[in-house]
């Protein structure tokens, strides 16, 4: 979440009069993110997220996010839904940029995730997997092995100015996950970004999912391989074990894994780990200066994706023999 849209009192209040939920009374910005700009609206019936869609979702997306969330909710899966506006859509316009309203979800991310973290998150990323599996819509992951050469391809000539050495080491990278990627693996709906500021929790307990908008049609281990990197890794940029097997355990008590599937585990993994190096390393060389946003480094990519590389058994991610 970011702002890189300003909307002004006027155009809000017109736009939150177009729905039936009472008056605007406040709203605010939101930083963090770097994809959409975003708001947190109070109206007289509670609190909302405004989401304004920027350049990089393409708008012909918009249906299949919005309708996911929707059919997720249907499912079980406690997620914000998008509000419906008095004629009954959920898609609209705002200061010139496809615009929605969001449900609020109460709950907050947890800046450290701990072993009992990783194991509602293993188990809630199955049951959306699951929930997803009679998804009638379909989107291509635009950020998968093509769409990484396409981005390693914008950013080459620079590369070695984010990093030094950062050219050399993508390219070969590259090369060996195109020879090595799999392309029989079950699949289905991913989230495709469940980074820990898009886990929810009160307490210990998980409360919900949010932010669907990376979400697509891919390899269910791939979602399995993002989120080993995003939640077992710890602040000095070792791996935690423990952690890993918690969500990994927790996500086979309710969808079992493959054969198949763990043996390209660590293929994955480092797949997952270069893709939030290059996305990383783009936005690095290419966010407006001025936008409200926290960027993120591409160092700690980096180091995740060296240390898939060493890795040669999915049982190095703390599951026993299968």
């Amino acid at each position: 979440m970011a702002v890189y849209t300003d909307v002004s009192d006027e155009e809000l209040e017109a736009f939150i009069a177009s729905y039936a939920i009472g008056e605007l009374t406040s709203f605010k910005g939101i930083a963090e993110g770097v994809e959409n700009s975003n708001y947190l609206v109070h109206t007289e019936a509670g609190r909302y997220i405004l989401t304004l869609y920027e350049k990089r979702v393409a708008p012909q997306d918009l249906p299949y996010f919005l309708g996911l969330m929707e059919h997720l909710a249907d499912r079980g899966i406690n997620c914000p839904l998008p509000v419906r506006d008095r004629q009954g859509e959920t898609l609209k316009r705002l200061a010139g940029r496809p615009a929605a309203l969001i449900t609020f979800l109460e709950g907050l991310w947890v800046r450290k995730p701990g072993i009992e973290h990783c194991a509602g998150l293993g188990q809630a990323l199955a049951r959306f997997h699951l929930a997803g599996s009679d998804f009638p819509m379909h989107r291509g992951n635009s950020l998968s092995l093509p769409g990484w050469k396409t981005l390693f391809a914008s950013i080459r000539d620079k590369a070695d100015g984010i990093i030094p050495g950062l050219k050399a080491e993508i390219e070969a990278e590259l090369a060996e996950l195109d020879a090595q990627w799999p392309d029989d693996l079950p699949q289905g709906v991913i989230h495709a970004d469940l980074f820990p500021d898009n886990v929810f929790f009160l307490g210990d307990r998980l409360s919900g999912l949010i932010d669907f908008y990376f979400a697509c049609n891919d390899m269910l281990a791939y979602d399995v391989a993002i989120c080993l990197n995003a939640w077992c890794f710890e602040s000095d940029g070792s791996f935690n074990i423990t952690k890993a097997r918690s969500l990994l355990e927790n996500y086979e008590k309710e969808r079992k894994l493959t054969p198949a599937e763990l043996a390209k585990l660590p293929t994955l993994a480092r797949g997952a780990a270069l893709r939030f190096l290059l996305t990383r390393s783009y936005d690095r060389l290419n966010t407006d200066a001025g936008a409200l946003v926290k960027q993120k480094d591409p160092n700690e990519y980096l180091r995740k994706l060296r240390f898939h590389r060493g890795v040669k058994s999915y049982r190095e991610y703390g599951l026993g023999a299968h």
